[in-house]
């Protein structure tokens, strides 16, 4: 069992904050899957993904339902992922099961600070997950940088 991972964006999009964390999940040898809710927002995320952090930086990716979705080291979708992936990211107030979360190396629940709604379920998501005896973390970019602020041990 992992550890899942709350990154709350003040100042990072979704984007940003995959370009810095999935390159070093890939590098683990982990491949990502992004399960998000809105097929309109994930298709603009596979934009933005082509052009963050500019021509130093490539994530390679592709949505969900393409003919090589097996094969991508970072799969966008709404689905389980076909790709054998290590880490899911949850975006958009996307969920996963308990089996899930036992299963991956890293979850990460990403959510918009600027949103109440999301914040309160990322509050909940925190109580049902450490309930249910898992490790998580809460991280927040509010000085510019990434920075932990609390975590829970795994029961």
């Amino acid at each position: 069992m992992g550890t899942v991972m709350f990154y709350h964006l003040r100042q990072s999009s979704v984007a940003e904050m995959l370009a810095v964390n999935a390159p070093r999940a890939l590098a683990q040898g982990w491949r990502v899957m992004v399960r998000g809710t809105d097929p309109n927002a994930l298709e603009r995320l596979d934009t933005e993904l082509w052009t963050v952090g500019g021509d130093e930086s490539f994530l390679p990716h592709g949505l969900e339902a393409g003919p090589q979705d097996a094969d991508q080291p970072v799969l966008l979708g709404r689905g389980q992922g076909a790709n054998g992936a290590r880490v899911l990211a949850l975006v958009d107030g996307a969920e996963a099961t308990d089996p899930e979360l036992a299963t991956m190396e890293r979850v990460w629940i990403l959510f918009d600070g600027g949103d109440d709604a999301r914040v309160q379920a990322a509050r909940l998501q925190w109580k049902e997950i450490t309930a249910a005896g898992h490790q998580a973390q809460y991280w927040s970019d509010e000085s510019g940088r990434w920075e932990k602020k609390a975590e829970s041990a795994a029961r």
